[in-house]
């Protein structure tokens, strides 16, 4: 008897400043969110309504026509295989260019005979309640960490430097540049070897999980909701988990804050009985 995902709650909300660049899905022991990261690099030319957007939907795609062995080689090796695949798509479009490629946060997690394993390139978060009623949260990190919220547009010259201190917008620029390089944050773009930088965890045998983009984990961030045990309860149904978007959304309407694409997508484990 094996276990595949059943789903408890998928709800996705568009942004403000763009067409949606998140995605997720599930298919037997396999489970991702998918949040493609805005474009500031000048775009590429992909078939889609933006660069992120392409990316995150072929990661979906790519992911949910996985063979349906690939769960016994484990996290790690699923992941590397779905950006090879990105990669080999890639080439007759745009060729080797890597550094203005699309990049997008990434988690998949994977139900196996311990219990679930949970693979994370940059901050999507996943949130696991186990069988022993303790609950676990799984994020890589922050993907703009160590980039001041707000920086001035007009600087003051240094007299001594003679130099005018960047804009957040090129610090951001400047981060983009370096992703996936030795030492700097790693995001799914397609570079299988990105795969052997993402944060691992194995976990027991899960009760109820949650997978978020960062957009909807602003519920948290505003605190709407108390922290990751409230926020997994809340979105254990399609109604809670609507509920609290529309109320994320709200907030971020009452302090002025331009919404990020929304993504939750909250499952269970189940038996999975061979048709005969």
């Amino acid at each position: 008897m094996t276990f595949v995902w059943d789903i408890r709650a998928r709800v996705q909300f568009e942004g403000d400043a763009h067409v949606i660049e998140d995605s997720c899905g599930f298919r037997g022991p396999d489970a991702w969110v998918i949040d493609g990261a805005t474009t500031l690099l000048e775009p590429l030319d992909l078939p889609g309504a933006s660069n992120p957007q392409w990316l995150a939907q072929q990661l979906n795609v790519i992911l949910a026509q996985q063979p349906t062995d690939a769960s016994r080689r484990g996290v790690r090796a699923l992941l590397a295989g779905a950006l090879t695949a990105i990669d080999a798509a890639a080439t007759p479009l745009v060729g080797e260019e890597q550094v203005r490629f699309p990049s997008a946060a990434l988690s998949i997690a994977q139900l196996n005979a311990d219990g679930v394993e949970v693979a994370s390139l940059a901050d999507c978060t996943v949130v696991v309640r186990t069988d022993d009623d303790v609950t676990h949260l799984v994020r890589a990190g922050d993907a703009d960490a160590g980039i001041p919220p707000t920086v001035a547009a007009v600087h003051p010259v240094d007299s001594a430097a003679d130099a005018v201190p960047p804009t957040r917008r090129e610090l951001l620029i400047r981060d983009r540049e370096l992703r996936n390089t030795p030492g700097k944050l790693w995001v799914a773009r397609r570079e299988g070897e990105a795969a052997d930088h993402a944060h691992v965890v194995q976990l027991g045998v899960p009760q109820l999980m949650v997978m978020a983009s960062d957009g909807a984990w602003r519920a948290v961030d505003l605190g709407l909701v108390s922290g990751p045990e409230e926020f997994l309860e809340r979105c254990s149904t399609t109604l809670g988990a609507l509920g609290l978007m529309h109320e994320l959304r709200l907030k971020q309407a009452q302090i002025g804050e331009v919404a990020d694409d929304a993504t939750v997508l909250t499952l269970a484990p189940s038996r999975d009985i061979p048709s005969l």
